[in-house]
Order: structure tokens, then sequence, then C-alpha cells
């Protein structure tokens, strides 16, 4: 299965949130694999802290092979390479965790004919070794969508099962730009129509994850009762808008509340650091939820 993340402003915390849901699938026995087509900023690494490739790779990474310039692209063990500790119960039976690094100072560039051709044969080979790939794409109207969209258009991955995961906070603004990549007239639905996707299929592929949400019944808090009024005027406006622009319910596949871990630094929320209180545990459940959605069919129904 071939799993997109995106998102069409930057900050939302989109990298951060597919990051942990590899993370946590891997945990839970699926060979999985990372795949950064964050092209401009391809620091995926970072996240998974395996430090030779916190900024990509000097080794040939993904915008070497898709340009052409390698044969294969680097791949890198994450739990072999990490310099996290913990990250795996000592009774636990992980499956494979795979990451494919972007190039060091690597940017952005445009799908060329060959370039989309590399990328189908790459998605084909994934598809063969992992249950799941969750490709990483670049925020916005970007060339890495157009090739994840012409690519699995393609003949070789037509029954191949392709989902789309949009990030988005919990703002109008969010909302408002989240609803314009996927409806909007050069978004995801007409770009993938015009590759040769059915409108329909596709629609039912997409889902929304909204990141960073304030529980208002948590007493961490610590708000003022015109505060928590004011707030909750607010989230009902931000559910009736969301349901206005097909982002709401039916469309979410769940959401991440925000967490000052995830604030201060983007990283893996492994039990350990929820057992130390560094974490929350609502937001390692949150995290362990949609790692799980992302092959159950009921969350993916059509609609």
């Amino acid at each position: 299965m071939l799993v997109f993340a995106t998102s069409d402003k930057g900050g939302t915390g989109r990298s951060v949130t597919s990051c942990n849901m590899a993370y946590q699938r891997a945990l839970q026995g699926s060979d999985v694999c990372y795949v950064d087509f964050d092209f401009g900023s391809p620091t995926a690494g970072a996240v998974f802290q395996v430090t030779d490739v916190e900024r990509g790779t000097s080794d040939g990474g993904l915008h070497s092979y898709l340009q052409g310039r390698i044969t294969e692209p680097d791949r890198v063990d994450i739990w072999s390479t990490t310099d996290r500790q913990n990250l795996v119960d000592d009774f636990a039976s992980p499956g494979k965790f795979v990451l494919y690094p972007g190039d060091k100072s690597g940017g952005e560039f445009a799908a060329s004919p060959e370039a989309v051709r590399r990328c189908t044969e790459l998605f084909v080979r994934l598809e063969e070794e992992f249950e799941i790939s969750l490709i990483d794409l670049s925020a916005g109207r970007s060339h890495a969508i157009d090739m994840a969209l012409e690519a699995t258009a393609q003949a070789g991955l037509r029954k191949t099962t392709a989902r789309w995961m949009v990030f988005h906070r919990w703002t109008r603004q969010h909302i408002i730009a989240a609803h314009g990549l996927v409806f909007g007239d050069h978004g995801i639905l007409r770009t993938g129509v015009a590759y040769g996707h059915k409108e329909d299929d596709l629609r039912d592929a997409v889902r929304f994850v909204r990141t960073a949400t304030l529980d208002l019944d948590s007493p961490n808090l610590n708000l003022r009762d015109p505060q928590i009024a004011w707030l909750e005027t607010c989230d009902q406006g931000l559910r009736a808008e969301a349901a206005r622009k097909s982002l709401g319910s039916s469309t979410l596949l769940g959401h991440t509340p925000l967490d000052p871990v995830l604030q201060w630094r983007e990283q893996l929320i492994s039990k350990d650091d929820v057992f130390k209180k560094i974490a929350n545990e609502e937001t390692l459940a949150a995290f362990e939820d949609l790692a799980r959605k992302l092959t159950e069919d009921r969350a993916w129904e059509g609609l």
C-alpha cells in the first residue's frame, strides 16, 4: 500500500506526524518504509534521529535517483542507525523500518517523463517489499504531488492501493488551504483526473488529519473561563467551516493533540517518553490510532 502525506501549508506537523505513524506501524509488526519526497527540505532523518542523514544523504538519494544519476537510491535501516534509545520494547517484534532519504542540499525539480518512469518503478518495488510505504510530499501544490499523481496513474500501479492524507492545523486559514489543495482548480482531484485517475476513486482515497488540536476539557490547559468560552465558540465555527468545505467528520482520519514535546522538538514519541512523563499519553494513543487506520478499510470507505 502506498500512503501519501501532504499539506497545503508548512508548519502543519505533517512530517513529524507521518514519521510517528510509520514508527507505530513498524512497532505493530508491519514492514514499513518512509520515503522522503519533501524535495525542498528532506529532513526526515532528523525526526528519526539518524544523524548521518538528518539533512539528507550524500550517497545518492531520491533526487539523484529520480533525475537519472544513479540506478538505486540510498536506503537506511532506521532500527540499527537511530541515535534514539528505547524505541522498541524488549518483548516487541517490530517489522522492517527503512528510510529512503532525499539528497543533501537537494531542491524542488519538475517531473520529467524519465523521472515519472523511475518514480513508478520505485513505487512498484516498494509495493513488493513493504506492507506500507509512506511517502512524505512537499507542502503545497508541488512537483512532488504532480509526480506522485502521474506515477500512480501508470499501468503498473493502477491496481495498487494508494491513499492520501492531507494534514492541517485546526484554524480557519488552514481549513481553507487544505480545501484548496484537494478541491481547488489545480488541486489533487483535478490534477489527478488530468493524469487519468477517476475522480470518485481519488476522492474516496483522501482523508484529512487535524494536528495540534486542543482538548478544552483537559485539566492541563489551565485556562480562564472567558478563554474557554471563546475557544468553544471558535471550535463550533471551525466545525461548521470544515463541514462546508468537505473536511468534516466523514472525511476525517483522525487528529493529534497539542503536545509540548513536539512544539520544542520534532521527534518520535515512544512508550518510554510517556512512562517518564515527558510526552502525553494522549499523543501516543493518537499516533497508534492513526497508524492502525492506514489499513482499516472502514476508515476509507467511499462517501
